[in-house]
């Protein structure tokens, strides 16, 4: 039995494939995890989606800010944009059951030493209040009107954690740090424009992964997708980044955690 990390994958299911197919994948035994953005801008969105749902038990999904998008789309909260592929899914005939299991998947997992999220964690809070926050923003997406929320889920205000924070705009901000987050401040506030590499901080902001963390997670190890431009390296050996740049025609990276293997397939042509 193996446990394994896998990238951004956003619809190169057949990347997907053959990156399991190269390690000898069992569904049966192994385990694969997923650092989000399973879906958009990629080919074959259906069969990555429908994949992860038949894995059972045996797969842990977070959020990305490309899944939050499908179930905002659906909900029509927000229109199709250009680059986006997500027909094959919305057309479905099992549509219904796809979008409910997705929408169920938190923003944040914890097993062990490892804490697995989209974009990242903030510096601001330590790894037990960045679970606490993310269960707000998971609790709200299984309500019956959850709809609601994500005609309100879009925006870059506020643009920083505050405890007194309520209603929409607490939630907004909470998805942002763990969907969108690249460059921070010291005090938490986020930038959403930059998405170059590290050398293209704005003024006063940094790689979220650079900044001290707090002495509860000094043997956490971070998991994280989103940033295609870092091509998996922060410097630091406790901040794992798996997204590289798949569906931009970079390449798809899986971990095996039991041992920090990595193996990679090219996207296809």
């Amino acid at each position: 039995m193996a446990t394994y990390v896998v990238g951004d994958i956003q619809g190169c299911f057949d990347a997907l494939r053959r990156l399991l197919d190269s390690v000898s994948f069992d569904p049966q035994v192994d385990h694969l995890w997923s650092v989000g953005d399973l879906v958009n801008r990629g080919p074959d969105n259906l069969s990555t989606l429908r994949f992860f749902r038949d894995l059972g038990s045996h797969a842990k999904v977070v959020l990305g800010n490309h899944d939050l998008h499908l179930l905002a789309v659906e909900a029509g909260a927000r229109e199709p944009g250009r680059k986006d592929t997500l027909t094959d899914v919305l057309q479905a005939p099992d549509a219904d059951e796809l979008l409910d299991w997705l929408r169920r998947q938190p923003l944040m997992h914890r097993e062990g030493p490892y804490v697995l999220s989209h974009a990242g964690i903030p510096h601001i809070w330590d790894s037990q209040e960045a679970l606490v926050r993310a269960d707000e923003v998971a609790a709200r997406l299984c309500q019956p009107d959850y709809r609601e929320f994500l005609h309100h889920m879009y925006g870059n205000e506020p643009d920083r954690w505050s405890p007194q924070l309520k209603g929409w705009d607490r939630l907004r901000v909470i998805v942002n740090y763990f969907t969108r987050m690249r460059f921070i401040s010291s005090n938490g506030a986020l930038d959403f424009d930059a998405k170059e590499g590290t050398d293209s901080a704005p003024t006063g902001m940094r790689p979220w992964f650079e900044f001290p963390r707090a002495e509860a997670d000094r043997y956490t190890v971070f998991l994280f997708g989103h940033w295609a431009a870092l091509y998996g390296k922060t410097g630091k050996p406790r901040f794992i980044g798996l997204d590289t740049g798949c569906v931009w025609g970079g390449a798809l990276t899986l971990l095996r955690l039991d041992d920090g293997h990595k193996f990679q397939v090219p996207a296809a042509p």
